[in-house]
């Protein structure tokens, strides 16, 4: 079966909030984002917070088990 994963390069958030579009993602207390779930089955609304992030730091990659 497959699965995907995301990369994020946390250090490099602007904390703009643009992935949170996505119920997936979150802004954190320390003013930048991260995903609640890191592996997930279908890609859904991950693919959006992909593309509108400015500094294009997520990335999804397909995982096989």
């Amino acid at each position: 079966m497959v699965k995907y994963k995301i990369k994020f390069k946390k250090e490099k958030c602007l904390g703009c909030g643009a992935c949170t579009q996505c119920d997936n993602w979150k802004i954190g207390t320390d003013g930048k984002a991260s995903p609640l779930k890191w592996e997930f089955r279908k890609v859904g609304c991950n693919s959006i917070a992909k593309e509108v992030c400015p500094v294009n730091i997520i990335k999804i990659i397909k995982v096989n088990e």
